[in-house]
């Protein structure tokens, strides 16, 4: 089976689905919520066919803590998710959260939305610099490499790519630009040729963090700490702040600039990239759950004072952990499960609905039974696939209500794939070409069959 990890255990009956928010440590803590889908779905009252109507949906924001409508700025939703680190590319981690974002797209498009995404690669970074000295290989290769091995598993996957693929080199004068107005309105300092930004400056710095739960000063610094902060360094006047231009060490790459020849830091790579291709404020900003902090936290504290507007998003949306023998599957620890290595023994629409199986705030950790119970629907609705051949006009709108009833609700996808496991069972045993119908176009809704 699959193990869903809560950190409070609650009683979840049939019309209660668990909401998360997330620890310090980039795990999902319960509070419950009781769904109200049962009520809505008496009135009866959603459109069914043609022209999809506008969806009235609610989803997560880390940062209020609390579900919210969405409503985007225009007509246009502004989605930038964070992308890899291109080394030990690609593992289920990887694939739960760019798979969770690919149907929070295709749902949003099926809904009557236009979605410009973007997303990023860090194809310059100290693990990418630590893991070409470890290959011997050079830096850059290694990232055209991974990333290429990155998307070709996406594609296998049918995740879309975004309209734009952003990488971090391609950015460097744009982001220096936002580094020197920072600079010049007080909120960085250059110091040996690095240029780091001013937590005590920034009197709202943090807002993030206290959203999970890291309350002081010193909880911020030590989960900094563990996340590659360097606390120590005598360049910084104080242990908390972060790097936004790094200047050039021995033997590293660098690029010109006012303070000298260094890198970008990690975290203003993101923000010169969202505001370049997206604007000063966006719709959703995703990513893992171990990004809210720091990364994320300094995000919006750098974008808001560089464009004077806030909120830098309206939505933050962060997927949960995935697990591997019971630790969360990460690159540093190397219990990875790989794509590559899954889609040897499993078709890439069970690898979907594994992901899909699971709510993309729950923690979770996959076992061998997870992919065959996959692999058992995976086959079923094919089996539906055939028995309704070309004959595709037929409708259930009963079946499309609820669906559109569990996606509104935070992207429930585990509920929206039990409606159509059931609904195709009946199509098959039955021979009923209209529910069988309604399940395949719903199943596309979820990028399953192939369907870009």
């Amino acid at each position: 089976m699959c193990a869903d990890m809560d950190l409070i255990f609650l009683e979840v009956k049939p019309s209660v689905r668990p909401h998360f928010w997330l620890s310090p440590q980039g795990d999902m803590i319960g509070t419950g919520e009781r769904s109200k889908a049962s009520a809505f779905l008496s009135s009866h009252s959603l459109k069914t066919h043609g022209s999809p109507e506008r969806m009235k949906m609610k989803l997560f924001n880390t940062l209020t803590q609390s579900l919210e409508t969405f409503t985007p700025l225009d007509d246009t939703v502004r989605i930038y998710v964070c992308g890899v680190t291109p080394y030990d590319t690609t593992h289920l981690g990887h694939a739960f959260t760019y798979v969770s974002f690919d149907t929070l797209m295709r749902y949003l498009e099926y809904s009557g939305y236009k979605v410009r995404y973007v997303q990023n690669v860090t194809d310059i970074d100290d693990d990418v610099l630590r893991k070409a000295r470890e290959l011997g290989v050079a830096w850059d290769e290694l990232g055209r490499r991974e990333t290429e091995r990155f998307l070709r598993d996406m594609d296998s996957l049918n995740v879309r790519r975004p309209a734009v693929y952003a990488r971090a080199t391609d950015e460097i004068q744009n982001i220096i630009e936002v580094v020197q107005t920072l600079v010049a309105r007080g909120y960085a300092y250059v110091s040996e040729g690095c240029v780091f930004y001013s937590v005590k400056r920034d009197t709202d710095f943090g807002a993030m963090a206290r959203a999970i739960g890291l309350e002081d000063y010193q909880s911020m610094l030590t989960i900094a700490n563990e996340r590659g902060n360097f606390p120590d360094d005598p360049r910084k006047k104080d242990p908390l702040d972060f790097v936004l231009w790094q200047a050039q060490a021995p033997g590293e790459p660098a690029w010109p600039s006012p303070w000298g020849p260094g890198r970008p830091g990690w975290h203003i790579e993101c923000s010169s990239m969202v505001m370049h291709y997206l604007g000063p404020q966006i719709d959703i900003h995703g990513g893992g759950a171990d990004l809210a902090f720091p990364h994320h936290t300094c995000e919006i504290a750098q974008s808001e004072h560089y464009t004077g507007k806030a909120p830098f998003s309206r939505f933050w949306a962060h997927t949960g952990m995935v697990y591997q023998d019971g630790e969360k599957m990460s690159k540093s620890l190397g219990n990875l499960t790989l794509v590559s290595d899954l889609l040897k023994s499993y078709s890439p629409d069970a690898i979907r609905i594994v992901l899909q199986n699971h709510h993309y705030r729950h923690p979770w950790e996959c076992f061998e039974e997870d992919l065959k119970v996959a692999t058992d629907t995976a086959e079923l609705f094919q089996q539906v696939r055939a028995l309704v051949g070309n004959e595709t006009s037929g409708q259930d709108s009963m079946l499309h209500n609820r669906f559109k009833v569990a996606m509104d609700d935070d992207l429930d996808t585990p509920e929206a794939l039990r409606l159509l496991r059931e609904a195709a069972e009946k199509a098959v045993k039955n021979h009923d070409l209209a529910v069988g119908a309604e399940v395949l176009r719903l199943t596309q809704v979820l990028g399953l069959f192939g369907k870009k």
